[in-house]
């Protein structure tokens, strides 16, 4: 693939081979569920995040573990408190993808607003270009879509191994997103914010050593981070502002946007790291129950540290 290339969806007779009949199938399922009045959706996903919580135990142990890891503070009970919430938020998330992939933006306005839109259109009129950080939250890819309908961006991508999922998941975010890059362009990124463009970028996410440095995330010390943020802000020069897709208690997504942040290090890769994971605990604190917390977020461990997790083995 060229670096400049962007990701456009094409179909293609391959992807009507019977191995994708399932898929096709559990697809078609989710279109016809996500017709349905919402409180139905949000019932369905509430009763399936609950099942799944008795059927996944290895992620529900991960996910137990991170909320240790990073809120020591609190009781038991607390946590327990909100594993389950975000047990159901995982179930609701795959309804929420489907809403993001099919439904019409009138129906979606009537379900959502922004909080702090101004403050992506006051850089854009400036001409700089926006490095929108989009945590991991559950509701990420139906937050993606709401603040694409009046800020279309250009999507951070990373192919489906499975071609008709990655088919339908590409028609999708192209409806909030002008094109898609692939999440190794570095280049075709730099270009985007340096002509403007508003680029989604999720940089939370434990992506092992390599391009990697040590900083503090909540409580543990010694979160594996990635650089590229730091890679993207020095040369494409952009705004950084992170935002937080929040599901609300009376179903309304509130879609809470940061004023830009301020003072990033750019010539330093630990205090840069330090530097955005305070920002991304900022965010997760709005909405906890609604964050991924069933990723081994913690897997990489420096050299010589005792991994974090019970099923885990250190690498040299």
């Amino acid at each position: 693939m060229s670096q400049n290339q962007e990701i456009r969806p094409i179909f293609t007779k391959r992807l009507l081979h019977p191995r994708y009949w399932l898929t096709w199938f559990g697809i078609g399922i989710l279109y016809l569920i996500v017709l349905l009045p919402y409180p139905v959706i949000y019932q369905l996903g509430k009763s399936l995040g609950l099942l799944s919580m008795k059927l996944i135990g290895k992620r529900k142990e991960t996910a137990r573990q991170n909320l240790k890891l990073c809120f020591p503070e609190k009781s038991q009970l607390e946590r327990d408190q909100m594993l389950r919430g975000n047990f159901i938020s995982t179930g609701l998330a795959i309804f929420e993808t489907g809403m993001a992939w099919f439904w019409s933006d009138k129906r979606l306005a009537k379900h959502s607003s922004i909080d702090g839109d101004q403050f992506i259109k006051n850089v854009q009129q400036s001409g700089q270009g926006v490095l929108l950080i989009g945590i991991h939250f559950l509701t990420l890819e139906l937050g993606a879509r709401i603040l694409g309908m009046s800020h279309p961006g250009v999507g951070v991508y990373r192919p489906n191994d499975n071609l008709v999922m990655d088919y339908v998941q590409l028609k999708g975010r192209l409806k909030s997103n002008k094109y898609m890059l692939d999440r190794y362009n570095t280049k075709g990124m730099i270009r985007a914010l340096k002509n403007g463009e508003l680029l989604w970028y999720a940089p939370d996410h434990d992506y092992g050593p390599k391009n990697s440095v040590f900083a503090p995330l909540f409580s543990v010390e010694k979160a594996a981070t990635t650089i590229g943020t730091r890679i993207l802000v020095k040369l494409g020069q952009p705004a950084i502002i992170p935002f937080t897709p929040k599901r609300e208690e009376n179903g309304h997504y509130t879609v809470y946007v940061t004023p830009a942040l301020e003072g990033y290090p750019i010539d330093d890769d630990v205090l840069a790291a330090t530097f955005m994971n305070k920002a991304i605990e900022q965010e997760i604190l709005k909405a906890p129950e609604q964050y991924m917390w069933l990723h081994r977020r913690f897997k990489t461990r420096p050299k010589g540290e005792a991994p974090l997790y019970t099923n885990d083995v250190q690498s040299d």
